[in-house]
């Protein structure tokens, strides 16, 4: 909860120059952003961000684009043009952070690679976001989330039983990566101050796709046996799944011995469960997790979600409903109390709700700190800010093509 005491951002005296576009990279400078970093938005003039051209529009502005690109400044700049590539060294002067998501090797080609930047300034910290990661035999291939999601394995366990490999509903490689990109970031600047000097970081989609997959992998090296897709349960523990109840899905979680038990015993009320020889440890229940689904449905069908929620978190068992975002944006929780929609003015689409941060940090609270910028909003008040560049020289700039 934002106060008076907690407005002061924790990345308040780090300024980032953010040349990402898209999802990971963006993801990754808004939530620096929120975090209060001064992030400065550097696009193509006259095309800007290509997720300026993204849906849904609205009073014809980006909603994709707003969403993304809070808590920023933006400006436009001709990085092939040697006049813009001579400014953005003088920016990186004054920067503590450069990210960027091109395809490797584009910034060497462009004269701006990380070891020219720290020529100028060796303090920077230079972040890089792409599908394959900057070295290794597919470092050159294009990358896009659905990529990472395939070739990292996120699809092999994604999916209905029995149905082919899914992608998961969401830009999960992309937003992964962004955390990898924004963990790394944070790191390398503590590490800047025992270190005297920035470094170059390297975030791969797919290898942030693969860490992810958690013990998918301990499960494969053990048994040498591929993953058989099933649905929402889980191959590590049952039930831990959803179920289905008079007017929904409700989700049961029982991650021990303990509250399968207290499951059983109190909620439904079905303690033969418990001495039933296919259930007596979690490795039969999951052997077995298909007839237990059967008789768990059989009873839960008979309750509305709210009834099963209700009576089994009084038992002290995790559960809860499969929630649309209709739902979602209307909880007391999650759009309440934990403030995960707020409401920023944005000069174009007017009030609209972005996402919020998932950091909470009481003594510098992240916030969104501003609605996103309109292609090149900021070009005077950064330019006369940054390298004292006079309204007349500006004009002089952009009428060359060089913002």
């Amino acid at each position: 909860m934002q106060t008076e005491t907690n407005k002061r951002g924790a990345l308040e005296d780090i300024v980032v120059l953010d040349l990402t576009r898209v999802v990971a990279g963006p993801f990754c400078s808004s939530i620096l952003g929120d975090m209060g970093a001064k992030v400065i938005k550097i696009e193509r003039p006259k095309t800007g961000d290509d997720s300026r051209a993204y849906g849904p529009y609205v009073n014809g502005e980006s909603a994709y684009f707003a969403m993304l690109n809070r808590s920023k400044y933006g400006i436009t700049l001709n990085l092939q043009s040697e006049e813009g590539k001579k400014i953005f060294l003088e920016m990186v002067k004054k920067a503590d952070v450069v990210l960027e998501n091109y395809r490797p090797g584009v910034m060497d080609k462009l004269g701006l690679g990380y070891d020219k930047l720290k020529e100028v300034n060796d303090q920077i910290i230079y972040a890089a976001v792409s599908g394959f990661g900057s070295y290794g035999p597919y470092a050159m291939r294009p990358g896009y989330d659905i990529l990472a999601q395939a070739m990292g394995g996120l699809m092999s366990l994604t999916g209905a039983k029995g149905g082919d490999p899914t992608r998961a509903g969401n830009a999960m490689g992309d937003i992964l990566g962004g955390l990898n990109m924004t963990i790394g970031v944070l790191s390398a600047l503590h590490a800047r101050e025992r270190l005297g000097h920035g470094q170059r970081i390297d975030v791969a989609l797919v290898d942030s796709i693969v860490v992810s997959l958690e013990n998918a992998f301990t499960r494969y090296w053990d048994t040498h046996k591929l993953y058989v897709r099933n649905g929402n349960a889980y191959a590590a523990l049952a039930p831990y799944d959803s179920f289905r109840a008079k007017d929904g899905l409700c989700i049961i979680a029982c991650g021990n011995q303990k509250l399968f038990e207290i499951f059983c015993n109190k909620v439904a009320e079905k303690p033969e469960w418990i001495a039933d020889e296919r259930f007596l440890t979690n490795v039969l229940r999951v052997e077995h997790m298909d007839e237990l689904k059967e008789l768990i449905e059989g009873w839960s069908k008979n309750y509305t979600v709210a009834e099963i929620t209700d009576k089994a978190l009084k038992a002290g068992v995790p559960s809860g409903p499969v929630y649309d975002l209709s739902q979602i944006v209307k909880d007391e929780h999650i759009a309440g109390a934990r403030e995960m929609f707020p409401v920023v003015k944005h000069p174009v689409i007017g009030d609209m709700p972005v996402n919020g941060t998932a950091i909470k940090m009481m003594e510098t609270m992240p916030h969104v700190t501003k609605a996103a910028p309109l292609l090149g909003q900021d070009n005077e008040k950064v330019y006369s800010a940054l390298l004292g560049v006079t309204k007349e020289q500006l004009s002089e700039m952009e009428a060359r093509g060089i913002v």
